[in-house]
């Protein structure tokens, strides 16, 4: 399901890329450029962190999954804006699956 529910969203968010600006948010977010797109990608990490903090004191995750919903949203919309989807970002994580974080992550210090 999760996979067909991507995939559809990445279809959505193209179309819409190029749709009116006065008609769609997304083409809106793409005619205002890049800088507004990782504004609302730094809002909804913002909110998204501020939610954590709030469900950990809470235990209702709720609000939580709704933020996150919102900052994947507005990273595939980034990511659509710079030619890339989220099929690259499946990708990269699946070449992770058999090194350790802390091996993964000595590599990047090294590159």
């Amino acid at each position: 399901m999760s996979d067909v529910v991507l995939q559809r969203l990445m279809e959505v968010l193209e179309a819409r890329k190029k749709a009116s600006a006065d008609d769609s948010y997304v083409a809106s977010l793409h005619s205002k450029g890049l800088n507004k797109i990782l504004e609302k990608v730094g809002e909804e990490s913002i909110e998204t962190i501020l939610a954590a903090r709030d469900a950990e004191v809470s235990g209702d995750n709720t609000k939580l999954i709704y933020e996150t919903a919102d900052l994947w949203f507005h990273s595939l919309v980034m990511l659509s804006h710079l030619g890339a989807n989220a099929d690259s970002v499946l990708e990269e994580l699946e070449r992770r699956f058999d090194l350790s974080g802390l091996d993964e992550k000595a590599q990047r210090n090294t590159n």
